[in-house]
């Protein structure tokens, strides 16, 4: 059985497009595309499902159409409207040639400068033109931290572990 743990999130499912079960599946990392993946999973009703992947087309960078096998009709793929597509960290570690930003959610974060845990990241904010870290503190406390690449001095994707420079005075707001 997959744990939720062991998957992160890549999109969701939009609506239906056609009668033949195909439908929008809007994405915010392609590695479906450069892995080329077998299934994605979908979680219902709490359970991580497999949907094996038929065929898709991209629409746009962030878009594209998908037709899983199984699902024939209009009413069956609005179903599924609105679910959370996920994706084997696994998979995509041992294909990728180099983490996305989704792949860090779960990752404890370390300023390498103080050596210190900051807290683990829960998530990324992309709402606006600089990418943010949702970091929750070991104190339970909310932060957003740059989300910036160049900030990285390493990743230990075995220990789920982060090193970075953190600028100065950002733990202090």
């Amino acid at each position: 059985m997959i744990r939720h743990e062991d998957v992160y999130k890549i999109g969701y499912l939009g609506k239906p497009h056609g009668v033949h079960g195909e439908m929008q599946f809007i994405f915010s990392d392609d590695v479906f595309d450069t892995t080329d993946a077998d299934y994605l999973l979908i979680e219902l009703d709490g359970i991580l499902v497999p949907f094996f992947i038929e065929e898709y087309r991209f629409r746009s960078e962030q878009m594209a159409l998908i037709k899983f096998e199984d699902i024939n009709t209009e009413e069956e793929a609005r179903r599924l409207t609105g679910s959370v597509v996920l994706f084997p960290r696994k998979i995509a570690e041992e294909k990728s040639e180099s983490l996305s930003l989704s792949q860090i959610v779960n990752y404890t974060l370390i300023d390498n400068k103080t050596k210190k845990t900051i807290g683990k990241i829960t998530g990324i904010d992309d709402s606006t033109v600089n990418t943010l870290f949702e970091v929750t503190t070991l104190g339970g406390q909310e932060l957003l931290v740059p989300a910036n690449t160049n900030l990285f001095e390493s990743i230990d994707t075995s220990k789920k572990i982060i090193k970075m420079v953190i600028p100065e005075g950002l733990l202090d707001l």
